[in-house]
């Protein structure tokens, strides 16, 4: 059974009394009343990073994902916990001060302060960390509206690149390859934008297991669909320069998730003020698609083909 059948089945009605819990359909806890967002995700090696060769590099890859989803919940996170597995070839003395070190760089860079956490002795190393925020205000999932715009920040597919060369399924050129590196370890999260999230957007979660995969969830409990127009999706420089050298196409890269970009929609009347904001405050933010009507169901096309939607599941926990 996949992750959401297992939530869905299993835990979800444990939830029913606790509207705080979202009906567990969303990616964070929201305590409207005290201002409370909180946010839990698990990092396993061998499935969220490949080793742990650079521990320093590591940490960063997961402390950002998991502040990636109250970011895109319109939510600066202001504390984490972080409980860490692995033995005594893990977590020697030069590892530990790597980790530390790497995240003292990231308290100063996204204004965050360790409050506790726990250490357990395993085989494989595995992360497990909570973010805290406050705000009186999330961006939900399933609030889209009929002809909203769909947007993401920063670019898609780079980080899929950067994991397939350190899985050795790749070879390219050196430039190349430490920028690509770098973009899976180093995630380039949209936070100024963050601030402005809930006045913009009906509905927005980060991307994670895949652009299509995460658009469905974004609108799942909703009788809308949605239509994505793969020649705006956003890619970089220097993987057009890849695509091109190797003549490689775009839309395998673009759909397997490890993204950590703000995915959402917002009214056609926000477009001005949504590019003007993108610039000032240096974020690049891309219109892509549309919320249409529920019977015209999911589409994505390509030079104003269609394409099959069934090719692009991205990723899913399997039990």
């Amino acid at each position: 059974m996949d992750e959401f059948y297992l939530i869905s089945k299993y835990f979800k009605k444990l939830s029913n009394k606790n509207s705080s819990a979202k009906k567990l359909n969303d990616d964070v806890f929201f305590d409207k009343k005290n201002g409370l967002v909180v946010s839990v995700d698990a990092y396993n090696e061998g499935v969220h990073f490949p080793n742990f060769k650079y521990p320093n590099l590591v940490i960063k890859k997961v402390l950002r994902s998991s502040i990636s989803d109250l970011i895109s919940k319109g939510v600066n996170p202001k504390y984490y916990f972080i409980s860490g597995s692995g033995n005594k070839n893990h977590f020697t003395k030069k590892n530990l001060n790597l980790i530390s070190k790497s995240l003292l760089q990231e308290q100063k860079k996204y204004n965050l302060k360790l409050s506790g956490g726990d250490t357990t002795n395993s085989n494989k190393v595995s992360f497990s960390i909570t973010t805290i925020g406050f705000s009186k205000y999330i961006v939900e999932r399933n609030k889209a509206k009929l002809n909203d715009d769909i947007y993401v920040t920063g670019n898609i597919g780079d980080s899929f690149l950067g994991l397939n060369i350190i899985k050795n399924k790749i070879k390219i050129k050196s430039k190349l390859q430490k920028y690509f590196i770098n973009q899976f370890y180093f995630i380039d999260l949209p936070y100024k934008f963050s601030t402005h999230l809930y006045r913009l957007a009906h509905t927005s979660m980060d991307i994670s297991d895949g652009l299509i995969s995460d658009m469905k969830k974004l609108i799942n409990k909703q009788k809308l669909s949605f239509e994505i127009d793969i020649d705006k999706i956003p890619v970089s420089n220097n993987l057009k320069i890849y695509l091109k050298e190797n003549k490689k196409n775009k839309i395998k890269f673009l759909f397997n998730g490890d993204d950590y970009q703000t995915l959402f929609t917002a009214s056609s009347k926000k477009r001005m003020l949504i590019k003007s904001l993108s610039k000032k405050i240096n974020q690049k933010v891309t219109l892509i698609g549309k919320i249409i009507q529920y019977d015209k169901k999911n589409s994505i096309k390509m030079a104003n083909k269609p394409i099959n939607l069934t090719n692009f599941k991205g990723y899913s926990h399997n039990f």
